[in-house]
């Protein structure tokens, strides 16, 4: 029988992901925040270390039902910025659609944890079309973007019809996509996601990953197959504790990056998102890091260190400040 998604704490029992002891805090947490671990993600995890990063990242803790005071339900407002369902405008030449709230593998310390999840769905057709007919009557939008949930999880002609559409509409002249599944379910881009993605206007892709081995050799394959149909990647982290906080973790996470052909963008502080309080890391200390981290790596190694403004001001550069 072929691997499946871990979906459920007896689940991620049975696969020695967590111990007995930690089946009923897991299963209480499962119950609020969806779980997803793929077998490739599981492959990753090194069972002897309980203090594992890539687990870290996946597997469930007691700690997400305490709710921190300055925690949100909706860190990044995308609330008041959604005219109709889908769509998100929160700054003047681009905007956000979120086609589906579903994802290959669920982020203990997502942002949008209380929205995403298997039964997140995709926009209906009619949500849809009106989603794309937004899109096409407002001329001030370039860059169209999508999000979720993650894209990738459509089929190659759903998405690609999409993507299509878009990239028809004169005033629109950049696409882009956010997406965990080239390093957490690889064997979802195959040669027909790489065809749908080939278009004739350029193609970002932001591959969301923390840790350096995230680029399994079978990540840096799926990579290589994007690269290869002129998709430009971009990669994009969040600073954790426990994950990727020290200089040489981050080093490691960016060159591993490079090597898989992807330029790394954008180091987000993270969002306030319920119970994601253990993942923080002040950004005094982001700001030594990434000072630390310029004296050791290539300016290609170098993202920029972003964090959301409170109110969907939008994100802000966060520095270091280097004297000359």
């Amino acid at each position: 029988m072929a691997p499946r998604t871990l979906r459920s704490a007896e689940d991620l029992h049975a696969a020695g992901l967590i111990p007995a002891a930690a089946l009923a805090a897991a299963g209480r947490v499962g119950a609020r925040y969806s779980i997803a671990v793929t077998p490739a993600v599981a492959g990753l995890i090194d069972r002897a270390d309980p203090a594992d990063p890539i687990a870290r990242q996946y597997v469930p803790d007691a700690a997400e039902l305490v709710t921190a005071p300055h925690e949100s339900a909706d860190p990044t407002a995308d609330a008041p910025f959604t005219p109709l369902p889908g769509v998100v405008h929160r700054y003047p030449d681009r905007a956000l659609l979120k086609p589906l709230l579903a994802c290959p593998v669920y982020c203990r310390f997502c942002f949008r944890r209380e929205a995403v999840g298997p039964d997140g769905g995709v926009l209906g057709e009619a949500e849809l079309e009106a989603a794309l007919g937004w899109f096409a009557r407002t001329p001030a939008v370039r860059e169209a973007i999508l999000t979720g949930g993650d894209p990738l999880m459509l089929s190659a002609r759903r998405l690609g019809e999409i993507l299509r559409r878009l990239a028809a509409i004169p005033h629109i002249e950049l696409l882009r996509i956010h997406s965990r599944v080239p390093v957490a379910a690889p064997g979802l881009v195959t040669a027909a996601m790489a065809a749908a993605l080939d278009l004739g206007k350029p193609l970002y892709l932001c591959v969301h990953a923390n840790h350096a081995r995230e680029f399994s050799a079978e990540a840096q394959a799926a990579l290589r197959r994007l690269h290869g149909a002129g998709v430009v990647l971009l990669g994009q982290s969040v600073l954790l504790r426990g994950v990727n906080d020290s200089e040489a973790a981050l080093e490691d996470l960016f060159r591993a990056m490079l090597r898989a052909r992807v330029k790394p963008y954008y180091l987000h502080q993270l969002d306030a998102a319920p119970g994601t309080a253990r993942f923080a890391v002040p950004v005094a200390e982001g700001r030594a890091l990434l000072r630390g981290l310029r004296r050791r790596v290539t300016g290609l190694a170098w993202p920029t260190y972003v964090q959301e403004t409170p109110g969907g001001g939008g994100k802000v550069p966060l520095g270091p400040v280097f004297e000359a």
